[in-house]
């Protein structure tokens, strides 16, 4: 982009934490994806005209529960009506907003009041203080003129904004969207402190002048069609270009189009640094990294290599950001977004053969705009199956189907997806010999299970199996490797995932012209001979929860919690008339949770969940589950 246009063009995240309620489990989920992507934050605390509202709470929480160091640059104020103001901490000035117009204009002034001033003074010093550890310049300052007092705006602004740009510090702002309080400011913190995109994104840098860009949605058009939405880091998008994504498939652009909020203007080209909705490309999905072709990734990759290598022989110290940094380089070309696995699972049907083809298009559509979502064929059910991340979830797609694509589709019943582990390690010897199409096939292959191994396939490195598996092809390796991870994807109990779970091969004898597909075949069937003969444990979903629940409400929600085998990890204040509840709990208890617990608190209580790992289940709720899966219960 040309530089006066790039002024507003900001790469960054804006928290939103609720003033009522502090950090939840939605604003962790938002933090770490920031954390991830290594974007720079500010955070907005909403709805601080509330009479519950608490902004040190808030800041609390953030330094606690996202081991954040926020700075605060306002403070809020409240008249007897309720009326919000809010200090600006560097500029010493009271804004207020008219409420007349909705918070259009607002007007500043200076704070008269000295006791007001003096405690906002001393919070303007402890925050220049703040931005000395990390500003030498300003550091220096501060010495040299023994006190804060000749410190201007404009050297904090700076300083603040070099301290959002390292991931030093978070600007904390304040206001109520609802009534537009707060917003100006909350966008004039944005311009002032977040940087611009080719500040940040470095590490594109090795693409040099080539395009490089990053889908980040998909969305589907009545008329347009699937319309995918490109952030360009680096070079230039232009109409009819041909271009690849890193998975290897070739796409050509056929129109871009400017997003003007619900409105798209088609132009001829996007610069960096901007974001341009493309449509015709048809095999791109979310996550996909897009180059101009394989050469300029090669090269990237390249270029890349080198300046490690020139980093590992500097003499200078390394940097503690370094693993951070590596691990974003690992995220830019890997071929396969990170991706949650799904809790649920459920059979989805055409209402008739003929609509089959079209439910298949459908769901491969909504793979593309929304990878959590898991689609799989099940051979023993020859059904198709779905999988994700909730009830929720599965309604949506259902919805979806039905009004994009006009089919009534129909699911079956959610089933929990549970996974399996082996609890100890495991050896046997599979030997299968068999006659097929006049070809002799035979192979003899032993096998051990082992439990929290490093690698998920290895050989058995002993002197008395060295020699024979040298003595085997790398190709034949890679089949019965293949083979052993195809088994471990269902367990003998409901099916289940096997995870926490290695394979190490002891030794394999194949006979003369035995087929590829009978040694792969062989060698599963050696891998569920271990997991049925020793048996598995059943690892199940756990929620963890916050509920916000009135005081007077506490003893029969935690009963009820008691009853789904909950554990509460913390009971906590929430201004003056709420409890704020932490519990983990079994996803299978949680079944319709939301409307129970409305119902329990007569509408009082809230709560938000997220996944937080899986656990081993005791004997008697694993004997439960496996009747609930095979339809007894």
């Amino acid at each position: 982009m040309e530089v006066e246009q790039s002024l507003y063009a900001v790469d960054g995240v804006v928290v939103v934490l609720d003033g009522t309620a502090g950090v939840e489990a939605q604003t962790v989920t938002v933090w770490s994806q920031a954390d991830k992507h290594r974007l720079p934050k500010i955070s907005f605390i909403n709805k601080m005209d509330r009479p519950d509202a608490d902004f040190d709470k808030c800041v609390h929480d953030l330094e606690t529960k996202l081991d954040a160091k926020p700075i605060c640059i306002q403070y809020p104020l409240k008249d007897s009506k309720g009326n919000l103001s809010i200090y600006d901490i560097i500029r010493l000035e009271q804004i207020s907003w008219d409420s007349q117009s909705l918070g259009r204009t607002y007007q500043s002034k200076p704070v008269t009041d000295s006791n007001i001033l003096l405690e906002l003074q001393d919070k303007r010093n402890n925050l220049i203080d703040k931005l000395c550890s990390i500003d030498d310049s300003l550091a220096d300052l501060v010495i040299t003129n023994d006190g804060f007092d000749k410190v201007t705006n404009e050297l904090i602004y700076a300083a603040l904004r070099k301290a959002t740009c390292q991931h030093k510090y978070v600007p904390v702002a304040l206001g109520s969207a609802y009534k537009n309080v707060g917003v100006q400011t909350l966008m004039d913190a944005v311009v002032n402190y977040l940087p611009h995109p080719q500040e940040r994104n470095e590490v594109y840098d090795c693409f040099e002048n080539d395009f490089v860009g990053k889908v980040f949605k998909i969305v589907h058009d009545k008329q347009r069609g699937p319309l995918t939405l490109v952030r360009v880091l680096r070079g230039d998008l232009k109409k009819s270009m041909r271009i690849t994504s890193t998975r290897g498939q070739a796409e050509v652009i056929g129109k871009i189009y400017e997003p003007l909020a619900d409105e798209y203007k088609e132009i001829q080209a996007v610069q960096a640094g901007d974001v341009a909705i493309c449509s015709g490309l048809k095999h791109t999905v979310t996550g996909d990294l897009l180059v101009t072709n394989t050469t300029s990734l090669k090269n990237a990759q390249k270029r890349l290599q080198k300046s490690l290598n020139r980093k590992k022989d500097s003499s200078l110290p390394e940097n503690d950001d370094d693993d951070v940094e590596m691990d974003l380089i690992n995220e830019i070309f890997s071929l396969e977004p990170q991706i949650p696995d799904a809790v649920y699972f459920c059979s989805i049907e055409p209402p008739s053969v003929s609509y089959q083809n079209a439910m298949e298009l459908a769901l491969k559509q909504l793979q593309r705009e929304d990878p959590s979502l898991r689609v799989t064929f099940d051979p023993i059910t020859g059904q198709t199956v779905l999988g994700g991340m909730g009830e929720l979830h599965m309604d949506i797609i259902k919805s979806r189907i039905l009004t994009e694509y006009k089919i009534e589709v129909d699911l079956g019943p959610l089933q929990i997806a549970y996974k399996e582990t082996i609890e100890n390690n495991a050896k046997t010897t599979f030997a299968v010999e068999k006659e097929i199409a006049g070809s002799k096939q035979s192979v003899a292959i032993t096998l051990e299970l082992i439990r929290d191994g490093k690698d998920i396939f290895s050989l058995d490195k002993s002197a008395e199996n060295f020699n024979n598996l040298q003595a085997i092809r790398p190709r034949t390796l890679q089949i019965i490797r293949k083979g052993c991870l195809s088994a471990l994807e269902r367990g003998p109990k409901v099916g289940g995932q096997v995870v926490e779970t290695q394979i190490k091969l002891h030794n394999v004898n194949i006979g003369r012209g035995t087929a590829d597909s009978f040694l792969m075949a062989a060698a599963g069937q050696c891998v569920q001979k271990i997991l049925t003969d020793n048996g598995t444990r059943l690892l199940e979903p756990i929620m963890a929860l916050q509920i916000v629940i009135p005081s007077e409400r506490v003893s029969s929600i935690l009963a009820d919690l008691g009853r789904r085998r909950a554990t509460v990890n913390d009971v906590l204040p929430k201004g003056e008339r709420n409890k704020l509840v932490l519990v983990n709990a079994p996803l299978a208890e949680l079944s319709n949770y939301s409307s129970i617990l409305r119902t329990i608190s007569s509408g009082t209580a809230s709560m938000t969940m997220q996944p937080c790992g899986f656990t081993v289940m005791n004997t008697n709720d694993e004997e439960f589950a496996i009747r609930r899966a095979h339809g007894f219960e």
